[in-house]
């Protein structure tokens, strides 16, 4: 087996990415390990030509970004504790593409995504990022699902 150096992790803020962000954590220190932590904003949908009052597309997606790395500031600090070894990167896109664009960019030796463990209807609908990851990242991925009594 290859040794873990550089793993990527993404969270939502959610709770089970963060679940999943406590294994990538584990892992990161276990194998002296770089960790990459990223967080993904949705492509906004257009907006122009919509009424949205007082505020453009492009403010709106100013004041999106600004939130986003304030929650992973906030995040960091709480989360991190003694661990120096990590970077953070906030990127707009379709999520399971960002992912796996900044796997291959870093050559990371691991993903550790949260998963909603979706089923049925709902994984028609909405599908599922860390499936998609899965499916195309060029290294292997650890899903992780929030414990029963945690749901």
């Amino acid at each position: 087996m290859k040794p873990f150096t550089k793993i990527l992790t993404a969270v939502d803020f959610s709770e089970n990415s963060e679940c999943a962000f406590d294994y990538a954590l584990t892992l990161a220190t276990q194998f002296n390990a770089e960790l990459t932590i990223i967080h993904v904003i949705n492509e906004p949908v257009d907006l122009r030509g919509f009424y949205v009052p007082h505020i453009s597309f492009e403010q709106l997606e100013k004041e999106i970004e600004e939130g986003a790395a304030k929650m992973m500031e906030a995040f960091c600090a709480e989360k991190l504790g003694a661990f120096k070894n990590y970077t953070t990167a906030i990127v707009t896109g379709i999520p399971y593409d960002e992912i796996t664009a900044t796997a291959s960019r870093i050559d990371a030796s691991l993903i550790v995504l949260g998963t909603h463990g979706r089923t049925g209807l709902d994984h028609i609908l909405f599908g599922s990022t860390a499936e998609r990851v899965v499916r195309s990242a060029n290294c292997p991925v650890l899903t992780v699902r929030l414990p029963a009594v945690a749901r």
